[in-house]
This record gives C-alpha cells, structure tokens and sequence, in this order.
C-alpha cells in the first residue's frame, strides 16, 4: 500500500488512484471523462507531481469487462450517453428510482397487470356504487375529507370496493400518513409486529401517522387477532380490515369496540354500468344501441349496450368479475378492417356463470334458508322454488334442506294439513337414499306442497305458551291421582289414587295442577314468539 493509502486517502474505483477523502468525490466526476491511458497502476508519467491528477488509469472498459454481471455483446454506454437519453421517475414501493424509458411508450409491466386493477378509482369521485357510505354529507366522507381516518372494518361481498376505497384513502393521504398493505393470506403476526415497529419509529421521528390495510383479515384466527388491539387503542397503527365474512362471528368483539364497522353492499347494475363505461373509454371503445350502428362507427371498436347490459347483470355485483369479463372478451375477438365490434352473443361466452354467491358455512347459508322458510310460511310456491334453486346451485347439502322443510311441515302447518309431515319426511329419506343430483325433484315437490298446504301454528303457538309458563311462573308438583304408585309406601301416601283406567271415566278427571287450572295454552293467545 501506498504512503497515500496508508495515510486515509480513499482509493477511486476506475483508476486505482489514492486520494483525499476531501478530493474523491470531485476526481471520481471527472475521472470517467478523461481518455483511458495505456499505462498501468504503478507506471507514472514524467509530467506528473504528487499533487497532479494522476494520468495513468484504468479505462473504464477494462472495469466493466472485468463484471461477471455483464453479457458478452451487450452495449456499452458512456457517462455522456446516459445524460443526453434523461432519466425517468418512477415510484415504486415508496422510493423514488431512475430507469430510462423510451418517451411515448407505455411500460411494459402494464400489459400484466388486470384491466381491473388498472380501472381501480384514484379518489372519492371516481368511486362508485357505495354513496350510502362515502356519498355526499356522509359521516365517512367528512372524516376522509378531513383527513381524519378511524380505524375501519371494510364487510361486504367481493368485488364490491373494499380494496379500492383502501386505495382511495392512500391516495388521499399520501404525504400526510405512512401507508402498508398487507394481507392475512400471506402474512403473520411477525410481519404485524414489524410494522407495528417501524410505526413507533414513524411517530416518535417523524411525528406521522401508519395506516395498515388488512386485506382478508378475517383469515387470522382470534388469538393472531390479538397482536392488533393494544396497537389500534394507543393509536400506533390506524387499522383497515377488509373482509367478506361476517365481524361478528369471524372477528374479536375486542378488534370490533376498537373499529368502525363499514357495510358495502353488492354494485347494483347501473353502478357496474358506469364502472364498465370507464373502462371503455379507457380502451377506446364505444357503445351502440342497436346492431345499425355498427356501419356510422369506422374506426372505433365498438359494443352492443344490450352486451354490456347483459354483463352487468350475470355478475351478481362482482365489479371485478364484470372488468375481468370484458377485458377477455377485448382480447379475445379480433379487430377487423373497418373497426372491432363486441355483440350480446360473445359477452354470453365469455360471461357464462359458473357459480352463484354461495357459502354453506356463512351468511348466505342462513339468508337463504331463511327466505326458504318464510317464503313456504307466507305460501308463496313461486318463491319458496327460487330460493330451493338458489341453494341447491350453490353447493347446498340436500338433507339440510330436506331437515328444514321437515321442521316446517311441522311448526308452519302442523294440524292444518296433516299429510305435510309424512311427505317432508318422504323427501328427507328419498335424498339419503338417492342423493345429488337427482334429488332435487324431490325436495322441488315437497316444497311446493308444503307452500300451498294450509297453515297452522295452533301446536306451535300452543309449545311456546307452555315453554314461557315454565320459564315465568310457579312449577307446580304433580298431582297425586297421575302419579305412579310403586310400593306399599307410595300407596299410603296415596300416589294413584283416584285415577281409574276405565276409558269412559278417565275424560272426567284433571289432569294439569290445581294452581293451572282453567289455562289453555293451545287456545290462548301466542305469549312469545
């Protein structure tokens, strides 16, 4: 090692030369633009002094040759090179980066990404379908708009803006809060507590806030659940769940008293509509009313708006469905001479439905069931088979079907047509024994007899009067003459007294205690519900 180098100069990196650590930065911008000398470390020339910019280095070819990282043939481009192309900015997970992009070309890495994520809305007027939340004069919005953002649990159906609203509100607040997104379906609580850390940090450095998005943040179980509440009480982290399940089941009561819960219901049609147009426009397409139209429009792609109609309402409020259909049928149909267009019969292709909005173990189990249940009740045989369709195309068990139509036969129309019972109970069996997907006859049949059949609640309003004496009033013993004697002893005491088996006698007798005498409870008014 040189004097130099032993003396804390700094070596630069193109020419192996040794200099202060004052002077390095200002040799190593010149340095790439000095002509490469063919002399060696080690060979000086004799016009240079020791405090002389030294003039035997390395070119900088004979660096970079020496990268394993470089391809044989690949393009070397010099210092001047770069600067006369220009960066570009680009932001990309908070960081600002410089990558050189050709000008009037659209990044490659957007021909990837789904139309419906690039559709997603960038602030509160481009949302749409949810003014019942985020409308004008809502409690919410005047929170965003001030930007004061609660702690929110985001419940509704997929694709119906729950991951948009949480980019919107990142959108709103960039600059002004830290942002993570996150997802339970690939994250733990070791990630959690990571950015619960460097939250700490944020507000204890920097005085900003850490909003964290929680995509499918049902999927914690309770205790991983846990890991957020000390965190959203102090106001480390501003929480955003996002979950299409149930809070009150799938979630802690303790996360829930901490959040706002924020309900989004399903995108009606003309919702989908105006989100679809923007894509449209997007993709430069435009819509027609009728087939004639078609020969006005020469150089526009163009859709029929009875397809775009027909698209809106076969995805059951599934905005991304709806997006992620159109732009399949946009690739797949091939641009003619004269301009491109879409009819009803290929968005029926594309936009075929392969499921209904179905779960056999959350809420639209027990919606469903319901509506069945009350539909036969009020003897509607019209849509007590709806909703028996519905559920069977989703996926639903037959016999739990087949045990509520059972129950019905029974609490519904009871005495007042006794041939229900013995027909549910014919179609219970006849699913275990012939099972799916035959069986759905059967229970089409029962249903629809059990919704014209009569109907009574004299035994169940009867049972309930019963269960409510019980639970409200005095329990009465038995009276003696119904007792059963067993012995010598019971007989003294005069168990079974009284009580004869002659069966022109027996009307005669009482049967409920003294203290209830006198009450009916299957003619007497329903106490309880």
């Amino acid at each position: 090692m040189s004097e130099r180098g032993m003396g804390g100069g700094v070596p630069c990196p193109l020419c192996d030369e040794i200099f202060p650590a004052a002077a390095i930065e200002a040799h190593c911008s010149t340095c790439g633009d000095q002509p490469a000398s063919s002399t060696r470390k080690g060979q000086t020339s004799a016009s240079s002094t020791p405090n002389s910019k030294p003039s035997n280095k390395r070119s900088i070819n004979d660096v970079l040759s020496n990268k394993k990282s470089e391809k044989p043939g690949s393009a070397k481009k010099s210092k001047q090179d770069f600067l006369a192309e220009g960066p570009s900015k680009v932001v990309e997970n908070g960081k600002d980066h410089h990558k050189t992009v050709e000008q009037g070309k659209p990044k490659d890495k957007e021909k990837h990404i789904p139309l419906a994520e690039l559709m997603r809305p960038k602030n509160l007027e481009e949302y749409m379908g949810q003014n019942n939340v985020v409308g004008d004069g809502t409690q919410l919005r005047n929170l965003l708009e001030g930007d004061n953002v609660p702690s929110l649990i985001l419940w509704g159906p997929p694709g119906c803006g729950k991951t948009s609203l949480a980019n919107v509100i990142a959108t709103r607040m960039k600059g002004k809060c830290r942002f993570i997104k996150m997802s339970a379906c690939t994250c733990g609580v070791a990630e959690v507590r990571d950015v619960v850390k460097q939250a700490k940090n944020e507000q204890a450095m920097f005085n900003r806030r850490t909003i964290l998005f929680m995509d499918e943040v049902h999927r914690f179980n309770k205790s991983q659940q846990d890991t957020f509440l000390p965190h959203v009480e102090s106001g480390t982290i501003t929480l955003i769940g996002a979950t299409t399940e149930n809070p009150s089941f799938s979630l802690n009561a303790a996360l829930l008293s901490r959040c706002r819960v924020v309900v989004l219901n399903k995108l009606s049609p003309e919702s989908l509509f105006e989100i679809l147009e923007r894509a449209l426009a997007a993709k430069d397409i435009d819509i027609i009313d009728g087939e004639n139209d078609i020969f006005q429009v020469v150089e526009n792609r163009t859709i029929s708006r009875e397809a775009l109609t027909y698209l809106t309402n076969i995805v059951d409020g599934d905005a991304r469905s709806a997006i992620n259909t159109l732009q399949l049928v946009i690739e797949s149909t091939q641009e003619e001479e004269g301009g491109q267009h879409i009819d009803l019969n290929q968005v029926k292709e594309a936009a075929q439905r392969s499921h209904v909005l179905y779960d056999r173990t959350g809420d639209q189990h027990y919606f469903m069931a319901s509506a069945l249940q009350k539909s036969i009740r009020g003897s509607d045989d019209n849509a007590a088979l709806y909703w028996l369709g519905r559920m069977l195309k989703g996926g639903e068990d037959p016999t739990f079907i087949a045990r509520r139509l059972v129950r019905c036969a029974s609490e519904d129309i009871g005495l007042g047509d006794p041939t229900a019972m013995p027909l549910a109970v014919a179609a219970f069996q006849g699913c275990q024994l012939i099972g799916k997907p035959e069986c759905d006859v059967l229970l089409a049949q029962a249903t629809v007899h059990l919704a014209r059949a009569p109907k009574s609640h004299e035994v169940y309003g009867g049972l309930l009067n019963v269960y409510q004496s019980i639970e409200e009033g005095e329990l009465p013993p038995v009276p003696l003459h119904l007792r059963n004697s067993t012995s010598k002893i019971t007989d003294k005491l005069g168990w079974g007294k009284g009580y004869t088996h002659d069966l022109s006698k027996v009307q005669s007798l009482t049967y409920l205690p003294e203290e209830l005498q006198g009450v009916n409870f299957l003619k007497g008014q329903v106490m309880s519900q």
